[in-house]
């Protein structure tokens, strides 16, 4: 899935500061798109700045970042992450709030960093969607809005929504992106620029790595792990799934038989079904809810293919 085989336009990211954001968090983020810009040696990122009122943002430690233009209508981007910090949950800028509301309605993908996921959670953009946000900010958002879907993992990517927790997981998340912008060579690349070799799967510290998850450490397979964990709600077919692991479907499933005993679909249909278990048993989600978070087409055959696997129906887990 290589953006830039069909497009050599730059993919357009807009950064949406808000004052308090952690320095550490935009550095992560930002950091891989200038490294990816200089080592391909021409521009897949475009980047701009915007900050809520002024000519620049603050950062909590009070490094000031300038703003390319008012976060006021521009429409025209691939993706806008806010990144934030301090106490998001009173961020109040009605306009601001509007504008995402805007970009959304538009098709762009919106994502969340630190405490980004936050606004984005009380702009009402992440209600169906999965997410992710710091574990400061987690307990008074579910208090809050008690049915939206929070993990405790390093970032979730959910069909047209990216959250992250922030620290240096945007690290781990931009790893992810760039590869399926543009394979897996590049990313590598940067990685080793950066020193960060051990590239942490999207669960993050709350479940093993995938190496040790999985017992594997057969690399694209752990590609395509990876890339199913991040693509539950908007399955890859197995094409898409073997192009972003640099090898044929047909090799792709035979490795995926030699080292997990199942075919590479079988066992991705299992992880979307486990994450619908735990669903069915941490959230109060309908049932139809949960089949389209989880990737099915309704709830019927969401449900004939839990009782497939678990020998019962999504409504005996609740009783």
């Amino acid at each position: 899935m290589d953006n830039t085989a069909a497009n050599t336009s730059p993919f357009r990211i807009g950064f949406l500061l808000i004052d308090g954001f952690a320095l550490m968090a935009y550095a992560a983020a930002i950091e891989p798109l200038r490294a990816a810009n200089q080592l391909a040696g021409k521009q897949l990122y475009e980047i701009s700045h915007f900050a809520v009122s002024g000519e620049s943002a603050f950062s909590s430690s009070g490094a000031s970042i300038a703003a390319d233009a008012s976060a006021r209508g521009r429409l025209d981007f691939d993706l806008v992450l806010v990144v934030a910090g301090g106490e998001p949950a009173q961020f109040n800028d009605p306009p601001t709030l509007q504008w995402l509301r805007h970009l959304a309605k538009n098709g762009v993908q919106l994502g969340g960093v630190s405490g980004g996921p936050v606004i984005l959670a009380m702009a009402g953009l992440m209600n169906g969607r999965r997410m992710t946000v710091h574990w400061e900010h987690a307990e008074a958002l579910i208090d809050r809005l008690p049915e939206l879907m929070i993990e405790r993992s390093l970032y979730v990517i959910d069909r047209d929504r990216i959250t992250c927790a922030g620290g240096i997981a945007p690290l781990d998340l931009m790893h992810a992106l760039i590869t399926e912008h543009h394979g897996t060579a590049l990313p590598a690349k940067i990685s080793d620029w950066f020193m960060h070799t051990q590239i942490r799967p999207s669960g993050g510290p709350q479940r093993a790595g995938l190496v040790e998850r999985y017992g594997t450490t057969s690399r694209p397979v752990i590609v395509a792990l990876e890339v199913m964990t991040n693509h539950i709600a908007d399955p890859l077919t197995l094409n898409q799934l073997a192009g972003l692991a640099n090898i044929s479907s047909r090799q792709l499933n035979r490795l995926f038989k030699e080292k997990l005993d199942q075919s590479a679909m079988s066992f991705y249909r299992d992880i979307r079904l486990e994450k619908a278990h735990n669903f069915l048993t941490q959230s109060t989600l309908s049932t139809t809810q949960i089949a389209l978070a989880t990737g099915f087409a309704g709830s019927a055959h969401f449900s004939t293919s839990f009782s497939a696997k678990y020998g019962q129906p999504p409504s005996s887990i609740r009783g």
